[in-house]
């Protein structure tokens, strides 16, 4: 109410700095918050990709509904940490030369599924470009694992 006065008073010295400020506090989430959302949004593309899967045996449309709930929950899984650490912390990991090969491959892999499900109407690469969204995902997931990647890669050499 203060504030408010001496706006209407003019005695108000505002600058760029206390507006910047001001925007900065007003779009601010509480970790709490945070924290839910993250879940929510979590816990929602887990659905859809769950959803995905169980809708894949549908004849006829099983195939397209699997690839673009599948797609959909792999979005939605991956813009929930934007919650945690904001969109620009985000966008910087996931382009950190530790992960910048797995993040491609993810994304290239998000759109071209949803073009072989509604453009290309070809089953197979749909199915394919699904499996490989799920391999990218995975090695995107674990870089943020210490070593193990390493681990990953020793056990297949041992495997075979």
């Amino acid at each position: 109410m203060d504030k408010l006065k001496k706006v209407l008073s003019g005695q108000d010295g505002s600058d760029d700095a206390n507006i910047l400020e001001a925007a900065n506090q007003a779009t601010s989430l509480s970790w709490g918050t945070r924290l839910r959302a993250f879940i929510a949004c979590f816990v929602l593309g887990t659905f859809f990709s769950i959803l995905g899967s169980c809708l894949l045996w549908i004849p006829g449309i099983g195939l397209v509904l699997f690839a673009v709930l599948y797609t959909l929950g792999n979005i939605c899984s991956l813009s929930s940490t934007v919650f945690l650490m904001g969109p620009w912390n985000q966008l910087k990991r996931m382009f950190a030369k530790e992960r910048i090969l797995a993040t491609i491959i993810m994304l290239v892999c998000l759109v071209l599924t949803l073009c072989a499900a509604f453009w290309w109407k070809n089953n197979g690469l749909a199915l394919l470009f699904c499996i490989l969204q799920f391999l990218a995902f995975a090695w995107y997931g674990i870089s943020y694992i210490p070593f193990a990647r390493d681990a990953v890669m020793k056990l297949f050499s041992m495997c075979l």
